[in-house]
């Protein structure tokens, strides 16, 4: 499954926030390899999404609603839907765009409506949309293609979502585990488990399969050995945090070596590990992708601006809490820099999209 575009109103934080994974043009001698279709060459897609940005500006955020609406959409979960919209007061929507596995564009149309004081229900209603991408398509066409079909809200929503094809996705989180894979089936995950701790953590001499228990895994330290049942180390308090983090990198590196689900988003997961080993670990996830699939990786590390990615890889989630109308918004990096000679670092560092963390709170603890 390839995501190339989201509509967000009134879900969270988020208002009349759109994202678009599509660019206009082929990029010459670009270090990702297929940023399109496999056989739809002129259907052009972002490959890997690097989204960055301050604290509290959504990466997270945009993630976990993308989780909600593809739970929703392939096994009808409302709940987290709709405990996500921001003021129940007012109507919510959202609308998503996706490529499933046989050439298809999909649009996904979802509104729900406001509660009152004499309707306390939530009303929703879904219109699925659903073309077949051509062999001479690109995005554009089929984007004035599907708008001419018609847009038919219905309240038999599930019925409605029967029509959407098999996806699949796998979502990874710093603070939770990572949804959407099974190790125990997993070929690659031993080796790449046994190999990411060691990266991680040089105590640790190996790392061994137990074949006995179901998901189970021992890891032998030169003190002491841990296991690992299920993704959670069990007694882990001798363990770093970063060592830690490497059970969902390995996870998630493994979804990626697989290629069992198309779409992976990688949430921080490297908060505490060093700049050199994130930027390692994503090289690898970027050339281990295969066709037809999709990366988004948040991160706060700005040594990942230095890695010749192109421009349109880059997006910068910043947050106006003085704009009513559209509080989050997404800039992307590739529509301000236009040149091949533009640094993107430069525009960081002299913080040509707005997007720097304030830090004149801070400095104002000297004068208290």
């Amino acid at each position: 499954m390839i995501i190339m575009d989201i509509k967000i109103n009134n879900f969270m934080l988020f208002k009349n926030f759109h994202m678009n994974m599509s660019y206009p043009k082929k990029i010459v001698d670009s270090c990702i390899e297929g940023e399109f279709l496999k056989e739809r060459k002129n259907f052009r897609y972002k490959k890997v999404n690097i989204i960055m940005g301050a604290n509290a500006v959504g990466k997270t955020s945009i993630g976990k609603f993308m989780m909600h609406v593809l739970n929703f959409i392939k096994h009808k979960k409302r709940d987290d839907l709709i405990d996500s919209i921001g003021n129940k007061s007012l109507e919510a929507g959202c609308s998503v765009d996706f490529v499933d596995a046989k050439y298809n564009l999909t649009r996904v149309d979802i509104k729900i409506s406001p509660q009152s004081e004499k309707n306390s229900d939530l009303l929703m209603e879904v219109c699925v949309r659903s073309l077949e991408i051509n062999k001479r398509d690109n995005y554009e066409t089929c984007v004035r293609r599907i708008e001419e079909l018609p847009l038919r809200m219905t309240s038999d929503v599930d019925l409605e979502l029967e029509k959407v094809p098999k996806i699949g996705w796998m979502f990874g989180y710093s603070e939770d585990s990572v949804d959407g894979v099974d190790c125990e089936d997993s070929e690659s995950y031993p080796a790449i488990l046994d190999y990411t701790l060691r990266a991680l953590d040089p105590s640790i001499i190996k790392v061994e399969k137990l074949n006995e228990v179901k998901d189970s895994y021992v890891v032998r330290t030169k003190l002491q050995d841990f296991i690992i049942q299920d993704g959670e180390v069990i007694r882990n308090s001798l363990l770093s945090s970063g060592t830690k983090a490497g059970i969902d990198v390995a996870r998630m590196l493994s979804g990626i070596c697989e290629g069992s689900y198309g779409f992976y988003y990688c949430d921080e997961l490297f908060s505490y590990v060093h700049s050199d080993i994130e930027k390692a670990f994503l090289s690898v996830m970027i050339n281990k992708l295969k066709d037809n699939q999709q990366l988004f990786f948040t991160t706060h590390n700005s040594d990942v601006l230095d890695m010749q990615l192109p421009k349109h890889t880059f997006c910068f989630l910043k947050k106006d809490v003085n704009d009513a109308e559209e509080p989050i918004k997404c800039i992307e990096a590739s529509k301000y820099l236009k040149r091949n000679t533009d640094s993107l670092r430069h525009a960081i560092e002299n913080d040509l999209f707005s997007t720097a963390p304030n830090l004149e709170l801070i400095y104002e603890i000297e004068n208290l």
